[in-house]
């Protein structure tokens, strides 16, 4: 075993035992006991605070200060878990008080050195900041609990088309963040069926003595896309979007998360998507409205003609 892996070896043993001898860690690492008092010389001009004590009940130990302290982290690290902190506490992460928490910690064990370049990196390192509502916040703390004990939960919960609250029970699978937004994902019984369900329309949410068991290997994001995007391979009614413009506006349109799983073709000026025709001229004909000029659909024609009647109606709407 390499001489760092060996000192690290030593450093775990140490914390984890509350007194330890030279020959119990040789004979632990099948070292020459020679050795050991090499490596625990080197680890205390390191700054790893060891205690000594001689006679029969003697042996080595760490101070309880040191157990909590990250040390194990190199500098490549610590700047790493300072920019994925950043990104999670300015994306709306709900346990920011926690994370800064545990990034005060690294900061104290690091040397001048190593803060000094771990300010360096983290000042030009932002991310523009997502708002996140107090009582999200509050039930996506619950909801990590209910997922860990496998506990079912009630919700009143509010629909995109409905206007009250509905009552349901939910075994939480999981939750995710996507496109600024958190879910859970479940099965409802009220549905009879895995859901998911916007944290945001959650009204109010109690914990229930009913426990369930999570499927083995469900995977909260595959189930999550899966929803989202219709699969082509068994769909009747697909049809070309054929869609003409500026390259930079193009780019934008096809790198767009729902547009992108439809893209067949792409020159320069062009782009062809193939979809559902019932989608094209609903939800897609309303997303392309906002790119004014900077496109133009070519085929179907239908879908034109859809744009054409949802610009004069907001025209009529807006007319003073």
């Amino acid at each position: 075993m390499p001489k760092n892996d060996n000192m690290l070896a030593i450093l775990w043993m140490l914390s984890s035992s509350k007194k330890i001898t030279a020959k119990q860690i040789a004979e632990k690492l099948e070292l020459n006991i020679r050795t050991v008092y090499r490596y625990i010389d080197s680890l205390s001009a390191s700054g790893v605070p060891i205690i000594s004590d001689s006679g029969h009940n003697g042996g080595y130990s760490l101070i309880n200060e040191f157990y909590q302290a990250p040390l194990v982290f190199d500098i490549e690290e610590k700047k790493a878990l300072l920019y994925a902190t950043t990104h999670a506490k300015d994306s709306g992460y709900p346990f920011s008080d926690v994370l800064s928490s545990a990034i005060e910690k690294l900061r104290l064990y690091s040397t001048e050195e190593q803060e000094s370049i771990l300010n360096r990196h983290i000042v030009g390192f932002e991310v523009a900041k997502q708002h996140i509502v107090p009582s999200v916040k509050a039930l996506l703390e619950e909801l990590t609990i209910s997922i860990a004990n496998e506990q079912s939960i009630e919700i009143e919960y509010r629909t995109r088309s409905e206007e009250k609250h509905c009552s349901r029970v939910i075994d939480p699978y999981g939750i995710l963040y996507w496109c600024s937004k958190w879910y859970i994902i479940g099965f409802c019984h009220l549905r009879g069926q895995i859901r998911n369900f916007r944290v945001a329309r959650i009204n109010k949410m109690t914990h229930t003595e009913r426990v369930f068991v999570r499927p083995k290997d469900f995977s909260t994001k595959e189930f999550f896309l899966r929803s989202l995007m219709p699969d082509m391979n068994n769909k009747t009614g697909i049809i070309p979007l054929v869609i003409r413009g500026r390259a930079e506006a193009l780019d934008d349109l096809c790198n767009h998360w729902f547009m992108s799983y439809h893209l067949n073709e792409r020159t320069l000026n062009q782009a062809v998507f193939l979809m559902d025709n019932n989608v094209i001229h609903g939800y897609v004909a309303h997303f392309l409205l906002p790119y004014g000029k900077a496109i133009q659909v070519i085929e179907p024609k239908s879908c034109k003609e859809k744009l054409y009647t949802i610009a004069l109606e907001l025209m009529e709407y807006y007319q003073i």
